[in-house]
């Protein structure tokens, strides 16, 4: 099992910036695909950001030029910084991750995982 812990969440004012940690632990072999979602109320899950294991990222048109997410490929940890925050970025913010495992026959195929959730309201 892969277990993923973020931190970093809380009540920002516009303008202001948050930083998002999410540590993976566990049996893993090693991590393809690292990103953040983000759920409001009443609307679905969106992607805000992922990147993979060369360090290449993608970014939600909402966010280009406002967060920017990055990994420690040692430590099992993505982030994602958040600048110039606006009242509409406010939501849940999940970490994905997709792993394999370290298993007693072998290696798994790619599983998804998911993060704990972090609130984060930008309010003044």
């Amino acid at each position: 099992q892969v277990q993923l812990v973020e931190s970093g969440g809380g009540l920002v004012q516009p303008g202001g910036s948050l930083r998002l940690s999410c540590a993976a632990s566990g049996s893993i072999f090693n991590i393809d695909d690292m990103g953040w979602y983000r759920q409001a109320p009443g609307k679905q899950r969106e992607l805000v950001a992922d990147i993979i294991r060369d360090g290449s990222a993608n970014y939600a048109d909402s966010v280009k030029g406002r967060f920017t997410i990055s990994r420690d490929n040692a430590k099992n940890t993505v982030y994602l910084q958040m600048n110039s925050l606006k009242p509409e970025d406010t939501a849940a913010y999940y970490c994905h991750v997709k792993a394999r495992e370290i298993l007693w026959y072998g290696v798994s195929s790619p599983n998804d995982y998911w993060g704990q959730g972090s609130q984060v309201t930008v309010s003044s």
